[in-house]
């Protein structure tokens, strides 16, 4: 059986504690400075547009993406999409945001080297986040090396976490950089920004321990097989 033993649970459980704490976090923290506005008065588009003009990207469009929390940049359509709360938004919560997505856009022109190999390990990531199990469970019931399989697809998974790591943070330190340096928010506010980057930044790493507890799962039920 593949329902996991008090070990496995002991394994998987602080993890799943971390990641439900760091989603409560972001929440908690972007909603709080979403309702504090920004003294300089500008809103998330005006940052990303200006900064992304400012660093030669004036062809990177910037379109409104749908929910809350959506934020990102996509680099295969070099597109920069933002919640409307941050699109529209001029609080603390939306530059910061707004800022930290431009710094993946600038990590994408210059080729940051984490952001390439994430890039190119995107699709046998997801591929493997999503058979792993497949393989894990026919593994179970009919042929052990298949389990093995399964290791390996999820393995790709985990390091797509791990090399997100530093891709996020850089981005943040970017970002960070920017806002002070363009004068988007005061220094009094500076401390405020940073608290919104690095609640979101826990969410990656999240992500990573839940990953890489799952992976030891894994073994382990590949070795309950043998």
């Amino acid at each position: 059986m593949i329902f996991p033993t008090g070990t496995e649970i002991l394994v998987l459980l602080p993890a799943i504690i971390f990641a439900m704490y760091a989603q409560s976090k972001v929440k908690t923290t972007f909603h709080r400075y979403l309702n504090v506005r920004a003294t300089k008065g500008y809103s998330g588009f005006n940052v990303a547009r200006t900064l992304l003009d400012k660093n030669g990207l004036r062809d990177v469009p910037i379109e409104v993406a749908q929910g809350s929390l959506t934020d990102h940049y996509d680099p295969r359509k070099r597109v920069l999409r933002l919640s409307r709360e941050v699109h529209q938004g001029s609080s603390i919560a939306s530059v910061s945001v707004a800022a930290h997505e431009v710094g993946h856009a600038i990590q994408h022109a210059n080729g940051y080297v984490p952001l390439n190999l994430r890039n190119a390990i995107f699709p046998v990531a997801s591929f493997g986040s999503s058979a792993a199990w497949f393989f894990v469970i026919a593994g179970f019931i009919f042929s052990p090396p298949l389990i093995n399989v399964g290791i390996l697809l999820f393995a790709a998974a985990v390091l797509f976490q791990v090399v997100t790591l530093p891709v996020e943070f850089n981005a943040s330190s970017r970002a960070m950089d920017l806002l002070d340096a363009n004068g988007f928010i005061s220094r009094e506010e500076y401390g405020a920004a940073k608290k919104v980057l690095d609640a979101a930044a826990l969410t990656y790493v999240a992500a990573t321990a839940t990953a890489v507890a799952q992976l030891i799962r894994l073994i382990m039920i590949s070795n309950r097989r043998r």
